[in-house]
C-alpha cells in the first residue's frame, strides 16, 4: 500500500522537484531543512502537547524524503552521500520523534507509554543498525514485518488521533505495538544472519 502511495507522491512531487531545481536548492539542503524542520516540531510542539499539529507538520515535513531523492535522480546527482545523508538524517528525525513523545508521555503521568516510548526509540536504532552491519559483512537483512515508513505513519497517525480527541490509550497500544514489531524486526535479521553466516561457513568448509 505505502508503495503505491510512494510511487502517486512521486508523480505529484516532480514538477516541485524540478521547479527546486532550477532555483538553485539542492537535494542535501532540502534533506537538511526537512530534517531539521523535523527536530524542531518534534521537540516543541510534541512535549507541550500539541499532538494533531505536530503529526500534521512532521507528516508534511516527511514529504521531503522524497522530495530530494526526485531531485537527485532529476538532476542526476544521485550517489553514496546522498543515500548516506539521507539515511543518518532519517535516523535522526526519528529518534527526535520518539524522544518528543517520551517526554509528552512522562508529563502526563504516562509511565507505560513513556518507557514504550523510549523502547520504540532504542529499537528504531537497532533495526537499521542490523541491516547495514549484515551488509558490511557482505550479507543482507532486509527482512523484517514493518518497514521504517509502517512504523512512522502509525505513530503519526495514533499521534494526531489522540491529539483530535482520542483516548490517549490508543497511542500508548500503538506505540506497544510498534515496539514489538521492532523486537521482532531485529530477531529476525538476526537469524537471517545466521543462516547466511552458516551457509557461508559451509561453502567454505567444502
Amino acid at each position: 500500500m505505502l508503495s503505491r502511495l510512494r510511487s502517486v507522491s512521486a508523480r505529484t512531487l516532480t514538477p516541485l522537484a524540478r521547479f527546486l531545481l532550477a532555483r538553485g536548492l539542492s537535494p542535501d539542503a532540502v534533506t537538511i531543512a526537512g530534517t531539521a524542520g523535523v527536530v524542531v516540531a518534534s521537540l516543541w510542539l510534541l512535549p507541550t502537547g500539541h499532538l494533531l499539529a505536530a503529526a500534521l507538520v512532521i507528516g508534511l515535513l516527511a514529504l521531503t524524503d522524497l522530495l530530494d531523492g526526485l531531485m537527485a535522480r532529476t538532476a542526476g546527482r544521485s550517489g553514496p552521500w546522498g543515500a548516506f545523508l539521507d539515511s543518518t538524517l532519517d535516523r535522526v528525525g526519528d529518534a527526535a520523534i520518539f524522544s518528543g513523545l517520551v517526554v509528552y508521555l512522562a508529563r502526563t503521568g504516562d509511565d507505560v507509554g513513556a518507557v514504550l516510548a523510549l523502547a520504540c526509540l532504542a529499537l528504531g536504532a537497532i533495526v537499521p543498525y542490523a541491516r547495514a552491519r549484515a551488509e558490511g559483512l557482505g550479507m543482507t537483512a532486509s527482512v523484517g514485518i514493518a518497514e521504517r515508513a509502517d512504523r512512522l505513519v502509525a505513530v503519526l497517525v495514533a499521534t494526531g488521533l489522540v491529539g483530535a480527541g482520542l483516548p490517549p490509550v490508543v497511542l500508548t497500544v500503538v506505540l506497544g505495538l510498534l515496539a514489538v514489531a521492532s523486537a521482532v524486526t531485529v530477531v529476525q535479521r538476526m537469524a537471517t544472519v545466521r543462516r547466511q553466516s552458516i551457509a557461508r561457513a559451509s561453502e567454505d568448509g567444502s
